[in-house]
């Protein structure tokens, strides 16, 4: 089966300027239908009143953080299958650890280039 190029994409940043550099290396890999969330709540929201291909999501963020977001993508039956990449600026195990154990498909250490990103997002939706 194909990766849609079409399909939607959610990125959740509360910093505008890595909401706009995952976006760009999105249009570089294809991707044109990326929505964004400025934090896990506003994302949830969005989650849940339109279909998503793929979510990525930081880890830092306030009020929700990136892992409580995936917590509650887990728990949701309507999302819990959903395909979501956490990035963070902090590779420190005990977070890789925490995200795998919440059901994260993937992880990306910040900062990364396209080439990363298309990798991670193959290794979790099928190549493209």
């Amino acid at each position: 089966m194909s990766v849609d190029l079409n399909m939607s994409v959610l990125v959740v940043d509360d910093y505008k300027t890595m909401l706009r550099i995952i976006r760009n290396l999105l249009k570089q890999l294809g991707f044109n239908n990326v929505d964004e969330a400025s934090d896990g709540g506003s994302a949830l929201q969005k989650l849940r009143q339109k279909d998503f291909g793929l979510v990525i999501s930081d880890w830092n963020m306030e009020p929700m953080t990136g892992l409580q977001l995936l917590k509650e993508v887990r728990s949701d039956d309507k999302l819990k299958s959903l395909p979501f990449i956490m990035v963070t600026a902090e590779s420190k195990t005990e977070n890789v650890v925490a995200a795998k154990e919440a059901g994260v498909s993937n992880y990306i250490v910040k900062p990364f280039n396209a080439a990363t990103l298309k990798q991670k997002m193959s290794s979790v939706i099928g190549n493209f």
